[in-house]
């Protein structure tokens, strides 16, 4: 089993170290500053393996640097952004795999919210650290891919094993949740899921992980063929990538 260690850094961007006991490596996903890193590494006595990077915006790379001259791992991130990642060591592809201990490590390409995204899927855990694309009840901003090319990733996604733990990037929950009752006000799930999630938020919680089942019973991006955001969205019976792009728009403004 992986430990996971989640740690809160510039007010909602969440950094995950993901630790193999049995080998004693160590992974960190979108390392946005270096020193909380360098001081749990140091404090547990463990060897970084890998940085491992989602996207190239600067909250997800900035610890890059840093913490690779100090500990000399290797930077992985998606080949076609090697010129726009920090120390860029090792590129890879949608349907690559590699292995941290005995955990073998899924890639899968998830353009949308830039270009070049990947997730990092572990299998034997169900494990999923998915940076921009996925958000509790909702999924980041096009600012580089296409409404389709979204849609696409997130389908990719929803299809992994329900049970799949879900370990975005940001605390964005309680915003993604008043956009997603907004637009679908009768979906009872929905609604416990935002009281547990107000419990959470007061008592300084995180929301973050969520899960795969979770997500495709309240995350709009997840439910473009339900009837009542359909209806909501004035597109009852309209395709998917039409609905999807009409909560983007809509949730870019809300």
């Amino acid at each position: 089993m992986l430990k996971i260690i989640q740690l809160l850094v510039l007010s909602d961007n969440y950094i995950y170290l993901i630790h193999d006991d049995a080998s004693g490596e160590t992974a960190v996903v979108d390392p946005a500053v270096a020193e909380p890193i360098l001081g749990y590494l140091a404090e547990q006595g463990w060897q970084l393996k890998y940085i491992l990077n989602t996207h190239h915006h600067l909250d997800h790379v900035e610890g890059n640097s840093v913490i690779k001259q100090k500990t000399a791992c290797k930077v992985v991130a998606g080949q076609t952004d090697s010129q726009r990642i920090p120390d860029f060591d090792i590129g890879v592809t949608d349907g690559d795999e590699f292995f941290l201990g005995q955990y073998k490590i899924r890639v899968l390409a998830t353009p949308g919210h830039t270009l070049g995204h990947v997730v990092y899927f572990f299998e034997q855990d169900e494990l999923l650290f998915c940076g921009d694309t996925l958000f509790v009840m909702g999924c980041g901003r096009l600012f580089e891919g296409s409404p389709e090319q979204m849609l696409a990733s997130l389908t990719t996604l929803k299809a992994l094993p329900s049970t799949t733990k879900v370990y975005c990037a940001h605390e964005y929950t309680q915003a993604n949740g008043r956009f997603a009752i907004s637009v679908e006000p009768d979906n009872l799930a929905l609604r416990e899921k935002l009281q547990r999630v107000a419990v959470l938020r007061s008592n300084n919680e995180p929301t973050v992980p969520s899960t795969i089942q979770e997500e495709i019973a309240t995350n709009p991006f997840l439910r473009t063929d339900s009837f009542s955001i359909q209806k909501s969205l004035g597109l009852v019976g309209a395709n998917a990538v039409s609905v999807f792009t009409e909560l983007r728009k809509r949730k870019d403004v809300f």
